[in-house]
């Protein structure tokens, strides 16, 4: 099927999103950030104190380059490659910076042509998980399953002027913060919650500092 419905959660209206515009510093760079899922965009509309919109869309992506990091031919290195490209992380260890760059070395895919990317969306709880895997505390099996908890859901990221322009606006849904930011915190606790009971499992697998170690690359069948 080649055409897409996506949602887009935010204070706004957006009929017609801009190319060019928004946060480089997002988890994939610069891009108009949606999500497959109307609940989950009607909870990233909402804060404490805002209520706000999901902006529904329709994509005709038939011959647009997509890149999907959760799909086959990709692992939990590739997104993380990506995002330590774009987002700012304080790294003081000495581990954790050289960890970045040699993850950024190997593991970053050529993604800045695609036009859409697919993705896991690193929020404050999965960002967290990030930065105590920089940080050699847990093992990367913990951080591919931290990935999962929460249901915190994947981003798609229109990313060229192509994608920008097959993008048609539906209508916009409003989301009440009486009911979505209460099940947005909830979604958001349950992820934590599971993550710290997952860190108490035993310390034996790969770390950081082994993938440096054993210089692993970006086709390592262990991966």
């Amino acid at each position: 099927m080649n055409l897409l419905k996506l949602y887009h959660g935010s204070h706004f209206i957006i009929r017609q999103p801009l190319f060019g515009m928004g946060n480089p510093k997002n988890d994939y760079g610069r891009g108009f950030y949606c999500t497959e899922t109307l609940d989950l965009a009607k909870e990233w509309a909402c804060s404490d104190q805002n209520s706000g919109f999901a902006n529904a869309y329709e994509l005709e992506w038939k011959g647009m380059k997509v890149l999907k990091l959760t799909g086959k031919g990709y692992h939990i290195l590739n997104w993380l490659a990506i995002l330590l490209e774009n987002r700012t992380f304080d790294l003081n260890a000495p581990l954790a910076r050289q960890g970045r760059q040699y993850i950024l070395d190997h593991f970053l895919p050529d993604y800045k042509d695609m036009d859409i990317l697919i993705g896991y969306r690193a929020d404050d709880s999965y960002f967290s998980f990030t930065r105590d895997f920089l940080n050699n505390t847990i093992s990367l099996s913990q951080l591919s399953a931290a990935m999962r908890l929460g249901k915190l859901g994947e981003q798609v990221v229109l990313k060229s002027p192509e994608a920008f322009e097959a993008l048609r606006f539906v209508e916009a849904i409003p989301a009440e913060k009486e009911i979505w930011y209460p099940l947005k915190a909830a979604r958001d606790h349950r992820a934590r919650n599971s993550y710290f009971m997952n860190r108490q499992t035993s310390p034996d697998g790969v770390y950081l500092i082994d993938i440096i170690r054993q210089q692993w690359e970006n086709d390592d069948e262990r991966l």
